[in-house]
């Protein structure tokens, strides 16, 4: 009875109306998600005296934690739209199979990455371009926060799951509860008992073990469709290689991600000292506010797209494309316009007593994001190529924007500009404008063959 009502709200009901209902969930459960990092950097960047130093080392671990959330998506992202193709064609034993695959490889890879980030967290964050003014507040934050790698990487992958049912709802309420918890144990732990961002780091693990508690009680209980058994987490090459295949791409972006924050914040630290890795940290967290709610609405249309693929209903495909194509590019252009006409807005959330803070990340702003309102053009296509299966086209896309454009241009840029600060921040536009156009070609050229195929048999 449960399986007929999944098949009957996703293969038959409108698809505008379904949509909505489950991307606002998983929005929300995006922005909220978001609030953990952004709230530690504005309590963080407020801090009397030390909050400029404070906020540009705790900008210097989000490599770590990028690269936590990377392994997370490796296995959540690539099992999630696997089990919702099995889910539409009825197969919920192969269904549940992944999802305890997944999640015993969730629980290894969290006890692995905790052992390595423990024992080299200095080595790694003087590698991230952490100065002797910034390094004790970077280690500080970092050791406390990997402890909890096991909870965050519980949340992200397993939450990714409880979406691909369609209890969009219940995913919201996943993150809300850590995030809510978050907000109100930051200020109690780093102002009123004085721990500063080893407090933030605290609060933040804190939360997520909570969150991490929530989603396994409701993947155990009654309500989920899909349940973790323990005789079904036995990991199986023929399970989790093509799980690994398809969680290559969301890896990859994740993983470059940290790459990525390393290359910028290794160059600003050369050519305009702390000051521009701070700024760096205050613009890459602005980018977050842009880019998270149009991954979430992308999320939220993971489950429509994969299951009425699974059931051959190609005509329901193209509409939810349609309609998460055209959302996704209204809001980033609606940000983007805000971005530019107001950049000291978003720069005060982070830091409002340093001018010199202020003013080199307002100027900043404007470059960093000069393309951006594209951007939700990739997002749409990327999403879709994921719920669709295609592990090799969503490979290309995740590697072009970062490892063959914008990594490199980083480095080659300064070459061209006397500015070279200019330069650095320079290279996210021309990257970012680049790799939209490609994706679209890719997208255009190859989305009716692709259709024209069987579920699973390119996946």
């Amino acid at each position: 009875m449960e399986r007929n009502s999944q098949k009957q709200n996703l293969g038959e009901d409108p698809v505008g109306p379904l949509l909505l209902k489950l991307a606002i969930p998983t929005i929300i459960a995006q922005i909220v998600n978001l609030l953990y990092n952004l709230v530690d950097r504005i309590y963080i960047g407020h801090i009397p005296e030390v909050g400029d130093m404070a906020l540009t080392g705790l900008g210097l671990c989000f490599p770590v934690i990028m690269m936590i959330t990377a392994f997370s998506s490796l296995i959540g992202a690539g099992g999630a739209p696997r089990a919702a193709i099995y889910m539409g064609k009825g197969d919920m034993d192969s269904a549940e199979q992944i999802l305890g695959n997944c999640t015993a490889m969730l629980f290894g890879l969290s006890i692995a990455l905790t052992v390595l980030l423990e024992s080299g967290g200095p080595a790694i964050l003087r590698l991230f371009g952490a100065s002797d003014n910034t390094f004790p507040y970077a280690i500080s934050y970092m050791r406390i926060y990997v402890f909890g790698t096991i909870c965050v990487m519980t949340t992200l992958g397993l939450n990714m799951f409880v979406t691909t049912q369609g209890f969009s709802k219940i995913s919201m309420m996943t993150v809300l509860i850590g995030a809510v918890l978050n907000i109100i144990l930051d200020p109690i732990f780093i102002f009123v008992l004085g721990m500063g961002v080893q407090g933030a780091a605290l609060a933040t693990i804190l939360s997520q073990g909570v969150s991490a508690l929530w989603v396994l009680r409701f993947l155990t209980g009654k309500k989920t469709r899909l349940k973790i058994r323990p005789v079904k987490m036995r990991v199986r090459r023929k399970v989790i290689l093509p799980v690994l295949a398809l969680g290559v791409a969301p890896f990859i972006m994740n993983l470059t991600e940290s790459l990525l924050n390393v290359a910028f914040n290794s160059s600003l630290a050369k050519f305009g000292g702390d000051a521009a890795v701070g700024a760096m940290t205050i613009l890459s967290s602005i980018m977050q506010l842009q880019f998270l709610p149009v991954q979430g609405l992308g999320q939220g249309a993971q489950p429509l797209i994969s299951f009425n693929y699974g059931a051959g209903k190609i005509d329901r495909v193209k509409k939810t494309f349609r309609i998460l194509l055209a959302s996704s590019l209204v809001y980033t252009l609606i940000f983007w316009l805000m971005v530019e006409l107001f950049p000291g807005i978003f720069v005060r959330l982070f830091n409002n007593n340093s001018p010199t803070l202020i003013s080199l990340t307002k100027w900043a702003l404007r470059i960093y994001m000069g393309a951006s309102g594209l951007f939700g053009i990739q997002m749409a296509v990327q999403q879709t190529f994921m719920a669709l299966g295609q592990a090799k086209l969503s490979l290309l896309i995740a590697c072009l924007r970062k490892v063959i454009l914008l990594i490199p241009l980083i480095y080659i840029l300064p070459f061209f500009f006397a500015n070279k600060v200019f330069a650095v921040f320079l290279a996210e536009p021309v990257a970012d404008l680049l790799s939209v156009v490609t994706a679209g070609t890719l997208f255009t050229l190859n989305i009716n063959k692709i259709l024209a195929k069987p579920a699973l048999e390119r996946a």
